[in-house]
């Protein structure tokens, strides 16, 4: 049995400790949000917190992960009123929507280490790819959500 604590709810699993988290939040318990894309922790579609920390999922073994904490996209906002979700949409950021979550778990975790990022802090921090190329929006809505979170 493996216990995470996902989104402030606790789960005991009975899993394969190989298990990628990403399967186990996805086809476990449900939570669709954390997308696969690459399968190598490259294009951050998968991207959550950890413990905390700005983590690629497809690649973490859940072995390892007993009594750790886990913050997915889902458990961000029930209502879509956490800044960065409220600045994605002001800025329109998403066009095919489906490296957003990781995107948007990614900017949430710059702004906690840096509350009013510069261009250069956003291009160095946010390293998840985006096939549609909406890079200039991802930084307007990051410099954005800066600003919501102020106040």
């Amino acid at each position: 049995m493996i216990t995470l604590t996902v989104n402030g709810q606790k789960h005991a699993l009975d899993i394969e400790p190989e298990t990628p988290l990403l399967w186990v939040l996805r086809d476990e318990l449900g939570l669709t949000g954390t997308k696969f894309g690459c399968g190598i922790a490259q294009c951050g579609a998968c991207t959550v917190h950890l413990n905390g920390a700005p983590t690629r999922s497809c690649m973490v073994q859940v072995g390892g992960l007993d009594g750790a904490s886990v913050l997915t996209i889902e458990g961000l906002s029930h209502d879509t009123s956490h800044p960065v979700q409220r600045a994605w949409i002001e800025h329109d950021v998403p066009q095919c929507g489906y490296c957003q979550s990781g995107q948007i778990m990614a900017a949430v975790a710059l702004l906690q280490q840096t509350p009013k990022p510069s261009d250069g802090d956003i291009d160095s921090a946010i390293t998840n790819i985006c096939r549609c190329g909406t890079y200039p929006r991802i930084r307007a809505a990051i410099h954005r959500a800066a600003e919501l979170a102020k106040g």
